[in-house]
């Protein structure tokens, strides 16, 4: 029952999350907010995001020195698939800040004590899946153009990628097959991670409520995908570290377009529950019998 929890929650079946028509405008509100939320919280963001053109710098180098330079833009571009986990503990900062809690950076990695973690770690395990097989279909489709033979260099690679038929087949292609894989992310992560964050509803729910979020506004959430694109590829110019500015900003954003797109839950949490406690009965005694019957009701 518990995996079944993870993912379908009974109670998100009964009272799925209600999502929203939203426009332009909020878009533009929520990078506003998610900006706002960077320069109220720099140092916290910094340091969650650091790792993240880190880690793309350190693969590109095991790239290079594995031979493997063909791999080195599908890497690049394939962090953006996995951009909504890594920005998990943003959305955590952002909502702490919407409480008016006292931002506390540590907090962000109590995700683990989540109810929903199981939920977010499938989610997250699903996400690594589709890079995982983006990154397959790149090198296959660079294969079945150039073959397997060993790249020399990488200003051979370049060349033969730039100059010639095939290296544009290949870029044509690539692209096409990125931009299926970005899609498929967006659809069913827009609003997934901010959703299992802010409620326990099960990833299968969350999927669901993410991909009505971009049934219900399209032409909206196209132009976020591209705005998330034109944004990673600007912070990724200069040897990735650009992202440790884009990747917060962003994940502020994310929060923010989570809270315009989905409504939120009135109903009272488990914690919140606003009936008075049961009377605590006092315990009774064999000594006391047969008294106890005596008093009644002025005894419990």
């Amino acid at each position: 029952m518990a995996q079944y929890h993870i993912l379908v929650d009974p109670a998100a079946i009964e009272s799925p999350p209600v999502v929203r028509r939203i426009g332009f405008h909020d878009l533009e509100d929520a990078l506003v907010r998610g900006f706002d939320d960077f320069m109220a919280m720099p140092s916290h963001a910094l340091f969650l995001c650091v790792i993240y053109p880190v880690v793309g710098v350190v693969l590109g180098a095991m790239t290079f020195g594995a031979g493997q330079i063909s791999l080195l833009y599908p890497l690049a571009a394939g962090f953006a698939l996995l951009g909504p986990l890594a920005a998990i503990g943003l959305y955590d900062l952002s909502r702490q800040r919407e409480r008016g809690q006292r931002v506390d950076f540590s907090r962000a990695f109590e995700i683990v004590h989540h109810p929903s973690f199981g939920a977010i770690a499938v989610l997250g395990l699903l996400l690594t899946v589709i890079f995982f097989l983006w990154l397959g279909t790149a090198q296959w489709i660079y294969v079945a153009n150039f073959g397997r033979a060993p790249i020399t260099s990488f200003s051979d690679f370049a060349h033969q990628i730039l100059t010639t038929p095939k290296g544009w087949r290949v870029i044509i292609l690539g692209n096409a097959a990125g931009f299926l894989f970005a899609l498929v992310v967006l659809t069913i992560s827009v609003v997934s991670f901010p959703l299992l964050l802010d409620r326990d509803v099960g990833a299968v729910e969350a999927v669901m409520t993410s991909y009505r979020a971009v049934r219900a506004n399209p032409i909206v959430m196209a132009a976020w995908g591209l705005i998330v694109a034109i944004a990673l590829l600007i912070g990724s110019l200069p040897f990735l570290v650009g992202l440790a500015v884009v990747l917060p900003v962003l994940g502020h954003a994310t929060w923010h377009l989570y809270r315009k797109v989905v409504e939120p839950d009135l109903r009272p949490r488990q914690q919140d529950d606003p009936r008075p406690p049961a009377p605590k009965k006092r315990r009774r005694y064999a000594a006391q019998f047969p008294a106890s019957l005596i008093a009644g009701d002025k005894n419990t």
